[in-house]
């Protein structure tokens, strides 16, 4: 991932130090087409430096074998946050966790012998150190190090490694101590960060990660600058699981929190999330959207009021920016969690901070002969100590509701016309490598490399019994002589189970096939690497009435995917025959075939994919990742969301009871315009494509409020315009943005005319609310307070 922060001066190496914040953009969960959009809109944001993570995994998929084209042009995604004029920090890892396919890591290190990856191993020290030199001599000969006139400040080694090293005993020590001495010697001119390391040796710097926590964090150096590495923004999501949401309030308290306590480096994780394409997906179990509830979505749009509200946070902290650098501190704990923060000294203008960390209650504070108003769970910015120019409660920016819309570009009856073919099991072509045969049940990853989900393993019998099959996970198919006998997956947090079904055999020799397929590899914890998936000795048994047969050591025949990948049908080569006319619908181990026109104008476009079971989705060949929409999520865990408090990642959550994920991203590039499109599927449990349709995402309704004196701003995505005024009314109004109704207050007509006439037709508007507003609202005690709703 990438992450960007705010701020414009040099991170210090002493505290107190300039304030500064940043946050993550995938560079590779994201299409290179979308870089320079997405990177602009941070900057924009208020933030001043991009960070990524490198993916070894991707950028060495074969041993020796380097690759850094398309997504994965780390050199140029660096030139471009220079371009940008932003600052860079580079996390190598090359661990990376990021619910990344193994943590980032190749699983080809498996078969070095006697590896034991992230621990004091000689083999794993000489693979890490080699990958983190070429990244390095690259990024020297570019010239991008800030020593060298470019945009990287910072530099990471390792991750996370503290929340796991007591796991690897005595060695896990020795471990970091070897990762701060061999990132030193690669002379890079600029500090190395560890991220949760409190045992950090010198000269590494020690960080902070978490939804909270990180203000009252203390570096293990005294002149080491405080350093917040992961704020999360939100939280990914599982198969099966509802979507998770972190409030704007939660989040901006936070932050202001961290710089009222001294914080100098602040990082948003994530602050674009993006899609996980292909098989990135890690977990297992993570879901093909990172959308993170991030403040720029998975499509690249601004998430409001999330991006305001930290936009505006943002230009308030860099209001203070000299007193926080070279203040001292003057700090005052009141009652009921009520704190005074001034930051003020020679030649420097005093600046304040005021916070409430009560949870439940509203609070006033009284300085200086005048009276201040805090919310429960909220900061407030005075640059000045006498006027508040932001309180982290007080939402002022527009909330944009997101709608999808029906592709206008085909038919007007948009129905799709499918092909479909078989995918050939049982004796077909031979898979990735070759086939093999083996007296025993082996580990699948260890056998498949992460060159496919699939690894299809086969063995004759004679008998007939109870097919029993004992699995790591993730997901099941039984065979016999052909013929699907059953499937089974795993639930989310509990992958192993035993498949059981009745079995009948035909006289003379069966073939029992298994086909096991994987959701993502594991990518975090102590030893993860190790985590074992598939049929991994089983047992597989035969169980009769009175007799059971253990065929784990009988001989097994492997064949890594399946001939569909094999055959790179997705590449829609015309060698590949297609059948068409009626086709099969709900039948697992299915390809389907459809042509389509791309949807006119520049709006993110996604397909529904509602009817399908699980499988994976091309456009032109393009892996927009798997799909698994009849995995329902859990219908608990949703209800009224109250930010205030210790927060979690299941805290604030939608989506209960609905698919996990029905929409997928199709990015603009991969799109052909005013030719035909291919979608590509292949289904593994059995769907219905007929309800399959392309759609474009947009803003549907925008609401804002402003109090008489200030500014109400409204805005549309991307050429649309303000089409209707919807409501405006002083006070608050009732029910939610998108469907307000009159409440409390009253209607303005004066209101709605000035809105009408300034807004009607415009991407964006921008008014000052006065009194004349409000003439005939004038009963209501000042000051009052307009809500509007807009239709784009």
């Amino acid at each position: 991932m990438d992450e960007l922060w705010s701020s414009t001066a040099n991170v210090g190496f002493s505290s107190p130090a300039p304030s500064t914040i940043r946050a993550v953009l995938p560079r590779v969960r994201l299409v290179l087409q979308m870089w320079p959009d997405l990177i602009q809109k941070s900057k924009e944001g208020g933030l001043d430096a991009i960070e990524t993570y490198v993916f070894w995994n991707g950028h060495e998929p074969r041993r020796r074998e380097y690759y850094f084209g398309g997504n994965y042009d780390l050199i140029r995604f660096l030139k471009e946050v220079h371009n940008a004029g932003l600052y860079a920090i580079l996390r190598i890892g090359p661990y990376v966790c990021a619910e990344w396919n193994y943590g980032g890591l190749p699983v080809w290190l498996r078969q070095i012998p006697d590896i034991e990856l992230r621990t004091d191993n000689q083999p794993w020290k000489d693979e890490m150190q080699n990958f983190t030199t070429l990244i390095v001599d690259m990024v020297k000969q570019a010239g991008l190090f800030a020593t060298q006139g470019g945009p990287i400040i910072l530099a990471q080694i390792e991750n996370e490694y503290g929340n796991v090293e007591t796991g690897y005993g005595d060695a896990g020590p020795r471990y970091v101590n070897w990762c701060s001495q061999m990132a030193d010697s690669l002379s890079i001119d600029v500090p190395w960060i560890m991220c949760q390391q409190a045992d950090a040796p010198q000269p590494m710097i020690n960080t902070c990660n978490g939804f909270s926590g990180c203000d009252a964090f203390t570096p293990n150096n005294e002149n080491s600058p405080k350093i917040w590495t992961e704020n999360w923004t939100g939280w990914f999501k599982n198969w099966g699981s509802p979507d998770p949401h972190r409030p704007a309030e939660e989040l901006a308290f936070q932050v202001a929190r961290f710089f009222q306590t001294k914080g100098t480096l602040q990082n948003y994780y994530m602050y674009h999330g993006g899609t996980n394409f292909g098989r990135t997906s890690g977990g297992p179990y993570i879901t093909t959207s990172y959308d993170y509830d991030a403040p720029l979505d998975e499509y690249g749009y601004t998430r409001q009021p999330k991006w305001g509200h930290l936009q505006e946070l943002h230009a308030s902290i860099k209001l203070m920016e000299k007193a926080l650098t070279y203040g001292e501190v003057e700090e005052v704990n009141l009652d009921n969690g009520l704190t005074i923060t001034k930051y003020s000294g020679d030649g420097v203008n005093p600046a304040c901070f005021w916070s409430n960390q009560n949870s439940k209650l509203n609070a006033t504070i009284d300085y200086e002969g005048s009276t201040y108003f805090l919310p429960a769970w909220s900061v407030s910015i005075l640059p000045d100590c006498k006027s508040e120019v932001y309180n982290t409660a007080k939402v002022k920016t527009q909330t944009s509701l997101m709608v999808k819309k029906r592709n206008t570009a085909m038919e007007a009856s948009e129905v799709l016309y499918w092909s479909w073919r078989p995918e050939r099991l049982g004796t077909s072509a031979k898979g990735f490598g070759s086939t093999f045969t083996v007296n025993n049940l082996l580990e699948q990853k260890s056998v498949t490399l992460d060159e496919s989900d699939y690894l299809c393993v086969d063995v004759g019998e004679k008998e007939e019994f109870t097919l029993s099959v004992n699995t790591t996970g993730h997901i099941l198919h039984a065979f016999v002589n052909d013929r699907l006998v059953g499937s089974q997956y795993g639930m989310a947090g509990q992958l192993n189970f035993t498949f059981e079904r009745k079995v009948w055999f035909n006289p003379g020799r069966n073939v029992i096939s298994l086909l096991s397929a994987t959701v993502g590899l594991q990518n975090y914890g102590a030893y993860y690497d190790l985590a074992p998936t598939g049929i991994v000795g089983g047992p597989v048994k035969l169980i009769g009435e009175n007799t059971t047969l253990d065929l784990s050591k009988y001989s097994w025949s492997y064949k890594i995917g399946l001939d569909g990948e094999v055959r790179r049908i997705h590449l829609d080569r015309r060698a590949v025959k297609w059948h068409s006319g009626m086709f099969p619908t709900n039948i697992p181990f299915t390809w389907y075939k459809a042509t389509f026109q791309a949807p006119l104008g520049s709006e993110a476009v996604v397909v529904d994919l509602l009817g399908m079971g699980k499988g994976t989705a091309w456009v032109n060949g393009n892996s927009i990742g798997r799909f698994w929409p009849n995995y329902t999520a859990s219908a608990d865990g949703c209800h009224e969301c109250d930010y205030r408090g210790t927060f979690s990642s299941n805290k604030c959550q939608t989506g209960c009871g609905e698919p996990s994920q029905r929409w997928y991203h199709v990015p603009r590039s991969f799109l052909k315009l005013g030719e035909p499109n291919t979608l590509m599927l292949f289904e593994e449990a059995g769907g219905n494509p007929l309800q399959v349709n392309f759609q474009t995402v947009t803003v549907g309704a925008a609401c804002a409020s402003a109090s008489e004196g200030d500014t109400l701003s409204l805005s549309c995505h991307r050429g649309r315009t303000i089409s209707s005024v919807d409501f405006a009314s002083f006070e608050e109004p009732e029910g939610t943005c998108g469907a307000f109704e009159g409440g409390k207050g009253c209607s303005s007509d004066e209101a709605f005319a000035v809105i009408k006439d300034s807004c009607l037709g415009k991407e964006s508007c921008s008014i000052e609310i006065t009194e004349e507003f409000g003439k005939s609202c004038g009963t209501l005690p000042a000051p009052r307070k307009l809500v509007v709703q807009v239709t784009c």
